[in-house]
């Protein structure tokens, strides 16, 4: 209990300097969208204190995948958590297409949940389909739906969203379920909150279906969050890679989208840091 108590009044107080700092004069110069880094892409090279002070100072406005412990740290930067990280037995593999996990992985959920909505500014928490192990999408689709609808009434309560990751299942995450973005649309819609949406991660979408402006102008009301990452190779999102992402993100602005996109690619090139900051141009439209 004094550990939770010490990790809410840390909360309280750097909530409190994050509410100051948007009283200060906006960064000139950011763009239509509000992006943010995913911390894990980063961490080898900067601990997450200093990746703050460099996502400040390019104009990001958010760090991604980021612990509940860890939000103090963001939010006294004047950024914002933008989206969880997850926590066991929350995970890629497991997720929500079979009921037997739904109690475990919805108590994960739901205290994620709870942490973001004391934390006052972090809008969203991130959850996963699973993986097929031969089950039929349709199955896992309806298993998925049981189980948002569970959480969905506490996500609109507390005013946090709930997202659902698409990924790919080709390269990285081999089985996994909701790796096609019509799959996960249709699950959104049978659903039917505005607490929950996916995660449209476009790098693993670009290599399951392409089609990603098309697709995002499509089914932009199911989507609550972006990620990128350059194709091939999860690297920079520059002109080595196969998508043109300053018109990718045209088009998301274009929609009046209002959500977080966020950098979760792996630089290759160094300095590090400048790879964020041409990502960063890239992406303000």
């Amino acid at each position: 209990m004094p550990e939770m108590m010490t990790r809410r009044s840390a909360l309280k107080t750097a909530a409190g300097a994050f509410a100051a700092a948007r009283l200060l004069p906006a960064v000139e110069g950011t763009g239509r969208l509000k992006q943010s880094v995913s911390y894990w892409t980063y961490q080898k090279w900067f601990k997450l204190d200093e990746l703050c002070v460099e996502a400040k100072r390019i104009g990001l406005k958010g760090i991604d995948l980021v612990t509940p412990e860890q939000y103090a740290t963001v939010i006294s930067h004047g950024l914002v958590p933008a989206m969880t990280s997850g926590t066991a037995p929350n995970t890629i593999p497991i997720g929500l297409n079979r009921l037997e996990n739904h109690e475990k992985v919805l108590e994960s959920v739901k205290r994620d949940i709870t942490l973001a909505a004391e934390a006052k500014v972090v809008p969203n928490v991130i959850t996963f389909s699973g993986n097929r192990k031969g089950m039929p999408d349709g199955e896992g689709l309806a298993n998925c739906l049981t189980g948002l609808n569970k959480i969905k009434a506490y996500a609109e309560e507390k005013n946090v969203t709930v997202c659902l990751e698409l990924l790919n299942s080709k390269v990285d995450h081999k089985d996994y379920m909701a790796d096609h973005v019509a799959w996960g649309a249709e699950l959104m819609k049978k659903v039917g909150s505005p607490r929950v949406k996916l995660l449209y991660d476009i790098y693993h979408m670009q290599i399951m279906e392409g089609d990603i402006i098309r697709n995002i102008r499509t089914y932009i009301d199911f989507i609550g969050h972006f990620h990128t990452g350059g194709v091939p190779g999860r690297h920079e999102i520059d002109g080595t890679q196969e998508l043109n992402w300053n018109a990718v993100a045209k088009a998301i602005a274009d929609l009046n989208y209002q959500g977080f996109i966020a950098h979760e690619f792996v630089p290759a090139a160094s300095p590090q840091i400048k790879s964020l900051e041409e990502a960063f141009a890239i992406c303000k439209v």
